[in-house]
């Protein structure tokens, strides 16, 4: 089964803010999404009813803020035809007959410019 990007997304929030980071399978680099604050982080539930209430804000907000980082990444990585990682701007080549990441164009001698 091939992963989706959205696989690669690694949850970084904290109690006052969402935030998701995607790793580069060629570089490593890290590329880490805005940072969207909860809405009622610094609001404190005076029952346990709020409480409830805000936790099940909680997950929806961060579920939004979960697809708003996957649409980011979405424009910052690819997916290489070849060896099936996704991969960075800077890991990623627009060749003459197939686009595909640094490490594979080096391996079939293909050339081309790396997008970022």
């Amino acid at each position: 089964m091939q992963r989706t990007l959205q696989d690669l997304l690694a949850d970084c929030s904290t109690e006052r803010g969402f935030q998701f980071s995607i790793t580069c399978e060629v570089c490593g680099g890290v590329w880490k999404s805005r940072t969207v604050p909860f809405s009622k982080a610094r609001v404190s539930p005076a029952t346990a009813g709020k409480k409830v209430v805000y936790e099940t804000l909680y997950r929806r907000e961060k579920e939004e803020a979960r697809r708003q980082a996957w649409r980011a990444g979405e424009r910052r990585f690819s997916r290489c035809p070849i060896c099936q990682r996704w991969v960075c701007d800077r890991c990623f080549m627009v060749c003459e007959d197939l686009d595909m990441c640094t490490q594979c164009a080096e391996k079939l001698d293909e050339r081309g410019s790396i997008v970022g």
